[in-house]
């Protein structure tokens, strides 16, 4: 049996038993990770497909390690400008072992299920109807703060920056006093594509922004190599 899954933002063709290297994930060594976002499973002459995802599958593995990848020369150069620029990248990668491919049939819960919602039809309703309430007061908040621009903290893109304000993260000092875990989870929450960031040096850098240190900031983030400090 084999399956298509998707592993922090990357789709892999995997079996059981097989060592799969990913984008780094915020899960110990030693530790056990699941996968839901299966695409696909064959077994034998059996082809199931996903519309995207196959209800019920599920791909489990165990973390081995995490490591670094192979450097990666990145050269920029501007013509007629005297502009050249050399950097090293080293992606942050984790090596995980394929344990289990669980394809489940969905047709109990799917059967199940309208029955649960036609129960709880009133309170979803009235709960909805308390959100709608609530979230002119929860936009207006949002419209009058002002956000620090995140995207000044090393390995903080746009998309990353955009899941730390939803999530209540939108100034330096919010950023500096969080723990790298909780970073983490957001961004997985936010979207599979940001699970591999590595968020370790975030709040320390966060923290020299914050108090408007931007030369040692600077300093600290020349020092960092796939977003951890050398």
């Amino acid at each position: 049996m084999y399956a298509i899954v998707e592993i922090a933002g990357h789709q892999f063709k995997v079996e059981k038993d097989q060592k799969v290297f990913v984008n780094r994930l915020a899960v110990e060594e030693g530790k056990k990770v699941s996968f839901d976002n299966v695409l696909l499973i064959g077994d034998g002459n059996n082809v199931t497909l996903g519309a995207p995802a196959i209800d019920g599958a599920q791909v489990s593995a165990k973390v081995l390690k995490h490591l670094k990848g192979d450097k990666v020369i990145v050269f920029k150069k501007k013509r007629r400008k005297g502009y050249r620029v050399k950097n090293g990248h080293r992606q942050s990668l984790s090596e995980i072992v394929i344990e289990t491919i669980v394809s489940s049939g969905a047709k109990p819960a799917k059967e199940a299920a309208p029955k649960k919602e036609t129960k709880k039809a009133e309170p979803k309703v009235e709960a909805k109807t308390e959100a709608k309430k609530a979230a002119p007061k929860a936009a207006v908040k949002k419209a009058t703060g002002k956000a620090d621009d995140l995207k000044k903290i090393e390995g903080a893109g746009p998309k990353a920056a955009e899941a730390l304000v939803n999530a209540g993260y939108e100034t330096f000092a919010k950023v500096a006093k969080a723990k790298p875990e909780e970073l983490s989870a957001v961004l997985s929450e936010a979207s599979s594509r940001l699970a591999h960031i590595v968020t370790d040096t975030w709040p320390k850098q966060a923290k020299l922004a914050a108090d408007g240190k931007w030369d040692e900031l600077k300093e600290l983030q020349d020092r960092l190599d796939g977003g951890i400090e050398k």
